[in-house]
């Protein structure tokens, strides 16, 4: 059995499946036998599923990666008609990490793609795009990577009750685009939303798990329109980060959930660890001033939501000139809804964002809402006589 990394066209050459198992079975090493000789009784009987079931164990089992090419171009090609597409799909992917020539690999896939039928099984499509979008992105192509995601977008959003591997393959390398192209927000959604179809513990090694919790971390903060952090902070993909040069990053995180400004300023000094947060500071000091803000608004009573400048200035440690600007980026950022009184200098806040509450905001919150029951109880005292005499 030869092991060219040829890659053939949409047409294959017919070949005589026995002599190509015979011809498997004498050139390969003794540990791939079994292997061959299910492959040959399974398609003589035309039990298809058991034989995709084989076919995936062989395309896994190390000492194979020799003959993966091979096998799935001369040997699945004949009957790939007749297998779950998806499966074939997956077959196909594991088949093109052995080709190393970039056109190689990109032809491979491309011509798979061509070979599946989009309407009986789009999941497969949309599988096979993400795969040949990933692979252009590592070949330095965003624009063929992008063209893809977009293409593979448009099949999914119609689709339900998607494969979580179809899923992943997706989200996976939309996030990976963002990154290479330095988009917070989109990475920040994508990155989630991939991390929501797989298992950390078990699909991420724990490398890739410090390195997706660092990098969403960093998004978060270097995000223009992520002011809300509760869903990375109720990820255990964070807890990655403890025991690591990293750690302080997860600190940075829920320092700026509790628009603490002075675990801020205490942090500050590791931001030369990261270049990046270094390089844009003045930026993260207006975020922390906007949560601290926000904070600010939280703890109040929604009765006690006007707020004068000097009051904010004080909250978020800026110069009283600066107030006016804040509060109208916060307002511009919908983080908070209310009016200014420029003349009278004070804001009258009537909503603020929900987000992810700290153990201590959640206590905060039990005790304002301890003292609404109180309230209500006493009212409840008070006119409950006249109730009674009224009836």
């Amino acid at each position: 059995m030869t092991t060219p990394m040829a890659v053939d066209k949409a047409k294959a050459p017919k070949i005589d499946i026995d002599e190509f198992l015979t011809l498997a079975i004498s050139e390969t090493p003794t540990e791939l036998h079994a292997f061959f000789e299910s492959f040959r009784t399974l398609y003589s009987r035309k039990l298809w599923h058991q034989l995709t079931n084989k076919l995936l164990e062989f395309f896994d089992y190390p000492l194979t990666r020799p003959y993966r090419v091979d096998v799935f171009n001369k040997f699945v090609r004949d009957f790939e008609g007749k297998l779950n597409q998806l499966r074939l799909v997956e077959m196909g992917v594991k088949v093109s990490k052995e080709i190393d020539n970039p056109a190689s690999h990109l032809q491979f896939l491309t011509d798979l793609l061509e070979r599946v039928d989009t309407s009986k099984s789009p999941e497969a499509h949309v599988l096979l795009l993400a795969m040949l979008a990933h692979a252009k992105l590592l070949f330095g192509d965003h624009e063929g990577t992008k063209n893809d995601i977009d293409a593979a977008w448009k099949v999914l959003d119609e689709l339900s009750g998607v494969d979580p591997s179809v899923n992943a393959a997706y989200y996976e390398v939309a996030a990976d685009y963002y990154k290479a192209k330095a988009e917070y927000a989109p990475y920040y959604k994508n990155s989630l939303l991939y991390l929501a179809c797989v298992d950390p513990t078990k699909d991420l090694t724990p490398e890739q798990r410090v390195l997706r919790a660092h990098d969403l971390g960093l998004a978060a903060f270097l995000g223009d329109t992520i002011y809300n952090f509760g869903e990375l902070l109720m990820h255990p993909i964070l807890d990655a980060l403890d025991s690591t040069p990293h750690e302080w990053i997860k600190k940075l995180l829920f320092t700026f959930n509790e628009g603490n400004i002075g675990k801020f300023e205490a942090l500050a000094p590791l931001f030369p660890k990261e270049p990046i947060l270094q390089e844009n500071y003045p930026f993260l000091r207006q975020k922390i001033c906007l949560m601290a803000l926000i904070e600010s608004v939280f703890k109040r009573g929604a009765y006690d939501r006007t707020m004068s400048f000097q009051t904010i200035a004080e909250e978020t440690r800026l110069p009283l000139d600066e107030v006016e600007h804040l509060v109208m980026k916060a307002l511009s950022l919908k983080l908070i809804k209310g009016s200014l009184d420029q003349v009278d200098q004070k804001a009258q806040i009537t909503w603020v964002q929900p987000r992810v509450l700290s153990r201590e905001q959640i206590g905060q919150l039990a005790e304002r809402l301890a003292a609404w029951g109180s309230k209500l109880h006493t009212v409840e005292e008070r006119i409950a006589p006249e109730v009674l005499v009224s009836s």
